[in-house]
């Protein structure tokens, strides 16, 4: 028997409704159009779905607009899914790597850009490109663009369009519902998972709250 595709369901933003991850793209090029104003500026927009590598279970729908920058879209990962220690980051984008601090010199591949360049001179309809956060516990990110549309906008700005319901974890020691990871340095892990009564007073080991985010156990992350 052929097991069933996880769905992990998540929750429009504009219409609160909720739709499994691969239901939210559709969904959301309607609903969008159905809950802008009539009036407003005229703004080219980027409609971007953000995943963690690697844990799909964890993904975020955004729209930005194309004339702000890679650092914009930057700042609003790290607030709303990684920042912890002020580490740095970068963007791929065909090859090429984007970040805050550009490596002057580079051992493979073309020399690094700055985050300073516009979404619409890098990005197109379709463009998968990845990000990295923290070069030494890292947590990588896969972007692509959906759609590239023009639309009216009271405050052009970063929107959040929907995020995935946070993901049921089970205590590895008693199977009641996980609220608490243990500090391993590397992430979520499922026999690292355990609920507070189950963590109760042990002292020897570091535990994290678990968080609605693919950075949850990694570094001091704490939503």
């Amino acid at each position: 028997m052929i097991a069933e595709k996880p769905q992990y369901p998540g929750q429009c933003m504009l219409c609160k409704q909720t739709f499994n991850k691969a239901q939210m793209a559709r969904h959301l090029r309607k609903c969008v159009i159905q809950n802008q104003g009539e009036t407003g500026m005229s703004v080219k927009m980027f409609h971007l779905v953000v995943e963690g590598n690697h844990m799909p279970m964890y993904w975020l729908h955004v729209e930005i607009p194309g004339a702000l920058t890679l650092e914009h879209l930057d700042g609003f990962l790290r607030d709303i899914w990684l920042e912890c220690c002020g580490h740095l980051s970068c963007f791929t984008i065909d090859g090429q790597r984007y970040s805050v601090h550009p490596a002057e010199d580079m051992l493979f591949g073309p020399r690094e850009k700055t985050m300073g360049q516009k979404l619409y001179k890098e990005l197109g309809p379709g463009t998968k490109f990845q990000y990295e956060y923290d070069y030494g516990s890292t947590t990588e990110l896969k972007l692509r663009v959906v759609e590239f549309r023009e639309r009216l906008v009271k405050n052009p700005g970063i929107t959040l369009l929907a995020r995935n319901e946070p993901p049921a974890w089970t205590c590895a020691k008693c199977g009641k519902s996980a609220t608490q990871i243990q500090t391993t340095g590397w992430g979520l892990d499922i026999d690292s998972v355990f609920c507070e009564a189950c963590v109760g007073d042990d002292e020897e080991e570091g535990y994290l709250p678990l968080v609605n985010s693919p950075r949850t156990g990694v570094c001091g992350y704490c939503g």
